[in-house]
């Protein structure tokens, strides 16, 4: 039963990701690595399922595994330089055939259809081709690379047309200049000039690792470009891995792409957990942040209602109206996680008489336990050093003593200034807490 209940809650909490992502265009890559690997249908299953909810969808795939696989059958050793495949007459041979290779085995896997599989009444098209014109990178520092090339134009008419089409595009890391050339390409960057040419919505990259805290091993959930760079700069001795992945999600952010996912691909379901749930299981690269403190404004009122309705029905908050709220949305200050309000309180003021009360404290009971309360009351001390007051008080029930953890002191009902007292409901008997400033 709890199996059920947790399904439920779930895929209610997911509908509004599934309204979201409806008719939106997905770019996603993963390397040659994933393409060989056991549950790789797992991948192509969520693909699909993808697909069925709406999502137009461009996948982007590696082979250099598969390269290195070719050129040691031939006894030939792989050569890079500064960490880019140097693509010979030889390997260029083994570039083609590892992406024809695996472009057939992936349309294969897209195109099952088999009754009581995931995939049974998919029915899906793809599409693949030259959408990608390239042109080589050339001698640099003396290292000629041969056939490896660089992205120089993506052919967006042609792969609107397929996805217009309710075709799923396919795209392997080739590109072909105008004169009949052909060229191996990075598959991130394939993918990171494919999303920008689209205007996509999201860039996906599925990883060999997670991106974690090299000092504390933690999982990093989310991070602005401008914190990417800076983390890229601290940690030179990072993995090619993870290195590349977030230098693709900088430059996709940074030319128009909304969001970029980093996603371990091998946690299973993580595609689904990391489109379909408030938290996910990946890192989110963006421009601005996914997670920001800011003043309230009207189009705050339903969400912090929604967050305060519980705490009022336990009797934590005094109630308030919507038509109270209103009135004084200025007053307050929202903590809102991808479109969610997950923390609110307000600071009610007396400018002329130098006070203020501080009111409606409340974290999503999902969020607690991540200093978000007190990232509120810093916001809040910071607005009443701006109104140049010199009390706070604090009057409440329940939450006594996280405030006089924070530096408040018990009070009585004669210190409060007179329009407080006049406001004070005895029935509530709340506690009565100050602190003075400067």
């Amino acid at each position: 039963m709890n199996t059920e209940k947790s399904f439920v809650s779930w895929f209610r909490d997911s509908s509004p990701y599934i309204h979201a992502h409806r008719n939106k265009t997905f770019v996603i890559s993963f390397g040659g690595e994933a393409v060989l690997a056991d549950d790789f249908s797992h991948h192509v299953h969520d693909f699909a399922l993808l697909s069925s909810l709406g999502i137009r969808l461009v996948l982007v795939h590696g082979i250099r595994p598969q390269i290195d696989e070719r050129l040691l059958k031939l006894n030939v050793s792989a050569q890079f330089h500064k960490h880019l495949r140097i693509t010979d007459d030889i390997a260029l041979q083994c570039v083609k055939e590892a992406a024809g290779l695996v472009r057939v085995e992936i349309e294969a896997l897209l195109s099952m259809g088999i009754a009581n599989s995931p995939m049974a009444g998919s029915d899906l098209k793809v599409a693949s081709g030259n959408f990608v014109t390239a042109k080589p990178i050339g001698v640099i520092d003396g290292v000629d690379y041969c056939h490896t090339g660089e992205v120089r134009k993506i052919d967006c008419a042609a792969l609107h047309q397929q996805l217009d089409q309710n075709n799923v595009i396919l795209i392997s890391p080739i590109g072909y200049s105008p004169s009949g050339e052909v060229f191996n390409l990075s598959a991130e960057q394939v993918a990171t000039a494919v999303s920008i040419s689209l205007k996509a919505e999201k860039l996906i990259l599925l990883t060999e690792e997670s991106c974690i805290h090299p000092d504390n091993a933690d999982p990093i959930r989310q991070m602005t470009t401008a914190e990417t760079a800076t983390f890229l700069a601290h940690n030179a001795h990072l993995s090619d891995v993870i290195t590349f992945p977030l230098k693709a999600a900088i430059q996709s952010c940074q030319e128009g792409v909304e969001r970029v996912h980093l996603i371990n691909r091998h946690i299973d379901g993580a595609l689904l957990l990391e489109l379909f749930s408030r938290d996910g299981v990946g890192t989110l690269i963006s421009s601005t942040p996914f997670e920001e403190l800011r003043p309230a404004t009207l189009n705050d009122i339903g969400g912090i209602l929604e967050l305060i309705k519980p705490l009022e029905q336990q009797g934590i908050l005094a109630k308030r109206s919507r038509e109270k709220i209103e009135m004084e949305i200025t007053d307050y200050i929202v903590i809102e996680r991808d479109g969610l309000i997950i923390a609110c309180t307000a600071l009610h003021s007396n400018p002329n008489a130098h006070y203020g009360t501080i009111a409606c404290l409340a974290v999503h009971s999902d969020y607690r336990g991540s200093a978000r309360g007190n990232r509120l009351l810093d916001y809040v001390y910071t607005k009443a050093n701006t109104l140049s007051l010199s009390t706070l008080f604090v009057l409440s029930t329940q939450t006594m003593h996280w405030f006089i953890e924070r530096g408040f002191s018990a009070s009585d009902i004669n210190s409060l200034p007179a329009p407080l007292k006049h406001q004070y409901n005895s029935a509530r008997n709340s506690k009565i807490l100050l602190k003075k400033l400067g």
